[in-house]
Formats: C-alpha cells, structure tokens, sequence
C-alpha cells in the first residue's frame, strides 16, 4: 500500500507549528469556569450582570448567575468580572493565506510555501483579535484546507476555518484567472473553468481535495487586472451548473458579485451568499429576501484600499475601480439592511492587515446597524450562514466555549471590540489580560 506524503505547504505548517507554538496550546482543562462582569446574550439583547459560564471538554454545560454558579473543585477558574463578555466572533469572508502587505505584481515573487507559512501567522493574528471561527474564500494549492486541518489538531495556533480551496472562475476572469503575466507566460488560474461541464468538474475537484463550501465569482473585481468591477461573469446556465453540483456535494456557494446583473443571476442560480453586492439593486434585494440568501458587504476595506493600497503595491486600475465602487457599496449596504436582507459580518481580510476584522463594527452601526445588530451579524447570522448556529454564535450550554472578552459596553460603544483583552476558544486561553493581541 503506497505511502501517502504531505503537501509541501502541510509540511512547512507543521514544522512552524512544532517550532513556534506553545505547549500550552495542546492542553484543555476539562472544567473550565468564567466569572464575567456582564455577559451579552446575543438572543435577547440584555447584558447580564454577574454571570458566570461554565465548560467541559470545551463544551458551554451552564451558564447563570455568579451566586448561583460557584466554580467547582479542580476547574480553572478565569476571572472577567471587570470585563464584559461575548460569544466568539466570526468572519464569512477572509484570505488567510499569504502577505497581506503584497499586492498586485509584489505578490508574484512569494511561493506557495511562502504564503501558506504567512498564513498560520495570519490565522493566530485573526484568532487573538478575537474571531474564533472564519471562512477562507479562495486561497492556493488548498493551502486553506491544509491551514484547517493543522488548526483543528492543534498544531496551528488559529480560528475554525471554513475553506473554499481555489475560487472558481472564467477565463481572464476575476477569483478564476491569473491575469498579471503576458500570454508568452501560459499563466492560468488552478479555478478556471468555462461551461456548464467544465464548471462541475472543478466544483468535484475542489470536493475531493477537502473544500467545505465553494467560492465563485458571477462579476469581475475591484483587485484583478483587466477586468470591469460590475461586469457580469459566467452564464446563468454555468451558475446554476455550479451551485446545483456543489449543493448535490452538501456544499453551499459564496459567490463574489459587485454588479446588479452579476447579483441577479448569482441569486436566480440558488448562491447561499453574495458577497461584496456592490451594485445591488431593488430586483436583487428582493431576491435575496425571497430566496434567503445571505449578503457580505465588505464596507470598512474601501479605507484601506484607497487610504493604504498603493503602498501595498494595488494597481492604480484597482485603485480606480475602488473609487467608483467603495461609496455605493455603503449606501447599499444601508438600503439592504433597511429591507430586511439578513447580512452577515464579512470583511475581505487579507485586502487589508490581519487582526483589524473588527473595524468594520463601527462602519456597519455608521451606515444603519445598531451596535447589537452588528453584533448579531458576526454571531448569530454568520453561525447561520457557516450552518454551525447549533455550535456557535450564542453562549449557552452545548455551545462551543468560545468567547472574547473587552472593556467597556459595546452595545453603547462598539468600536471596544477593536481592542479585546480576553480570547477562549473551545475552552483554551489564547489571549489572556494583559497579553497584546496583535
């Protein structure tokens, strides 16, 4: 029987791993006791004074109030009263993988090993900034994939990662293609595929090599050379292809959409999110209501972007393009949060550095959100979109014991969530009191 070997990107992560991560990493209190100042329950709004939660085998077994709920013999006990209490973040919408400060043609000269290692520093970044569970739309090789699995055995330091694989995509196409070399090159993107028949085939190989959902591009892009930010990509016929073949596989789609057409035939093919939804209109509203799809609106990067970008080596094409885009993202993401589209919490990290997820809180409240709301976009929706809500997102017995905690009242201030001073993931310690989390 032949012996299977490791990719080269799951090696180097393992031998990072075994180099740079603590030994406490790879302990777990059975017991573990939180005593909090407040503890938001996400469900009902309220905060809860003096509460305490209690864990085992990273599991939420009890949550109630400190007087009733003393710490048991032998738990480890963590002491938040001067803190307030949350359920672990989420992010639906990260690039763990590579430098984040290398954009455009600088990010050419990074191997895929290169990237994958920047990556496991990326994800305990992103962890200890308080997001214990992500989606990783579209990175190399499956280097997402390798990332996920050194996570969950504990060898990588990191949030729960969701992997996408390679996005799938048309030829010179946005998340598909790889257009910054010239043709004498023969540069292709791994996603490309064009029909109905070659889609579902890359939809098969991205299952087989271990994607849990599937990420598409139905417009072009604000990042990629050469292609119109709202110009529509792929034929309803191909979309429909897609979704129907990653659906029959479990798998749910996430496409990336900036352009009303794009949104609408995304929609019409059945995608469980859109992502971006730049251009959105009334029709794609409307659908995305009707068929319960979930929007990503990324509106805290256009900052980066047009602020940061050109030193990060971002095209001035892109940059452009991210003029004309950035502004009417905001206000739709104000007039789809006003229709009752459900939204969830999504910021393109990786545009912009890793552990500056939680800037986007305050640009949700600035443009409709309130604070809890906001909230309720990075628990409780994004839960429902990953499919986890009866995992994570709230904190109550059966959940997973992860939670942040911050100083302050975010309900009135939710820009506190910028500085969290407390991360628990399944029950173990990743940032501690006193510990800088970036």
């Amino acid at each position: 029987m032949p012996v299977r070997l490791p990719s080269p990107s799951r090696t180097l992560l393992l031998i990072a791993a075994l180099l740079s991560t603590p030994a406490a990493l790879a302990r777990q209190a059975d017991s573990v006791y939180v005593r909090a100042g407040r503890m938001l329950d996400v469900e009902s709004g309220r905060l809860l004074e003096d509460h305490a939660l209690l864990a085992e085998g990273g599991r939420i077994v009890r949550v109630a109030p400190a007087a009733e709920l003393p710490p048991p013999a032998g738990a480890t006990v963590h002491d938040l009263s001067a803190y307030t209490v949350l359920p672990g973040l989420m992010d639906a919408h990260t690039h763990l993988v590579g430098d984040a400060g290398k954009h455009g043609y600088a990010s050419l000269g990074d191997s895929l090993a290169t990237a994958t290692l920047h990556g496991a520093a990326n994800a305990r970044t992103t962890l200890r900034a308080g997001f214990t569970t992500v989606r990783d739309l579209g990175s190399p090789g499956y280097a997402d994939v390798a990332l996920r699995d050194a996570i969950a055995e504990g060898v990588v330091e990191g949030p729960r990662i969701i992997a996408a694989g390679p996005g799938i995509g048309i030829t010179g196409g946005h998340c598909g293609d790889d257009n910054l070399l010239p043709y004498d090159r023969r540069s292709q993107g791994e996603g490309v595929a064009d029909g109905p028949w070659e889609v579902r085939r890359q939809v098969r190989r991205n299952v087989k090599y271990g994607v849990d959902l599937v990420k598409t591009c139905s417009t072009g892009g604000v990042l990629s050379r050469g292609t119109e930010v709202g110009a529509p990509q792929y034929t309803l016929e191909e979309l429909r292809a897609l979704v129907e073949e990653a659906h029959s596989h479990g798998r749910k789609v996430a496409s990336h959409a900036h352009g009303a057409s794009g949104i609408r035939n995304a929609l019409l093919a059945g995608v469980d999110s859109v992502e971006h939804a730049s251009f959105i209109d009334d029709e794609g509203i409307a659908l995305a209501k009707k068929n319960g799809a979930v929007l990503v609106m990324d509106i805290y990067n256009t900052e980066f972007i047009l602020g940061e970008g050109e030193k990060a080596g971002i095209l001035p094409e892109s940059l452009e393009k991210e003029r004309r885009t950035g502004g009417i993202q905001r206000e739709n993401f104000r007039r789809a949060h006003q229709a009752g589209v459900t939204i969830a919490f999504g910021t393109d990290a990786g545009v912009y550095p890793h552990g500056q997820n939680a800037r986007q809180f305050s640009r949700m409240v600035r443009f409709g959100m309130t604070p809890l709301q906001a909230i309720r976009a990075a628990t409780l929706n994004t839960a429902r979109l990953f499919g986890i809500e009866d995992q994570a997102g709230a904190l109550k017995p059966g959940m997973y014991a992860d939670l942040v905690a911050v100083e302050g009242d975010p309900l009135q201030d939710v820009s506190v969530l910028e500085d969290v001073r407390f991360v628990m993931k399944e029950g173990r310690v990743h940032l501690a009191p006193g510990e800088h989390g970036r």
